[in-house]
């Protein structure tokens, strides 16, 4: 997730397995170069970015291995919903276009 204006960038990154976690932890966050270090890892990687500033705020007042409070929940799964259907949908438009 990211926020971005003129002058700082914010980013932060979540992660979660239903084996290891009760809910998404925080894995990383900062703002300037460490959110653009943030962003560039995710995007070498492939990993879907979501831009949600107000969730960035939220989120960034977490620790780092921290799981999210239960009132995010919800809002969370929607977003990981999306981005796995968003995922999904990429693999089978590049298996068709191979």
């Amino acid at each position: 997730m990211i926020k971005k204006d003129l002058k700082t960038a914010k980013a932060v990154a979540l992660s979660y397995t239903s084996e290891k976690n009760d809910a998404p932890e925080l894995k990383a966050k900062g703002k300037g170069l460490v959110a653009d270090n943030i962003i560039r890892e995710a995007k070498n990687y492939g990993v879907p970015i979501q831009e949600d500033a107000s969730l960035v705020e939220v989120l960034s007042k977490l620790e780092i291995n921290e799981e999210i409070p239960a009132e995010l929940y919800q809002l969370i799964a929607e977003i990981f919903t999306m981005v796995y259907k968003a995922d999904q949908k990429a693999k089978m438009m590049k298996v068709f276009n191979s």
